[in-house]
């Protein structure tokens, strides 16, 4: 069974989501500032490595700390990109709200101008 879209968007509490978009928008710009200010690798100390493991050689260590702090820096990255679109999703999503929300007021008006010009036609027929 199809559902109208008209019957969709009238199900959507527009005022909630007018109201909270510069909320979101606003937590998509913390989660970039607060992951692009990270340093892109996190060093991981050998010396914790070598305790954590008495019987591995300290050039397999070493190997095993360089691919975590590859894996590490790739994340990051993953990171960076993942929290830089969540960011544009936010700013998209507050111009499609005002564009809503300016489409809402203009209906609202055409409907008024709408009741006035049937009035006055109505009354024109009556005179």
């Amino acid at each position: 069974m199809a559902i109208s879209w008209l019957t969709v968007l009238q199900a959507v509490p527009w005022s909630d989501v007018i109201r909270n978009a510069p909320k979101l928008a606003d937590g998509a710009k913390k989660l970039w500032s607060s992951v692009a200010g990270q340093p892109a690798q996190a060093s991981v100390g050998a010396g914790a490595m070598a305790q954590s493991r008495g019987d591995a050689s300290p050039e397999a260590l070493q190997a095993r700390v360089e691919s975590l702090e590859a894996t590490v820096a790739d994340l990051h990255g993953q990171l960076l990109s993942s929290t830089e679109l969540i960011r544009q999703l936010a700013d998209q999503n507050t111009q499609l709200v005002e564009r809503v929300e300016l489409n809402r007021v203009r209906a609202v008006r055409m409907t008024w101008a709408l009741v006035v010009v049937a009035l006055i036609a109505l009354a024109g027929v009556i005179w």
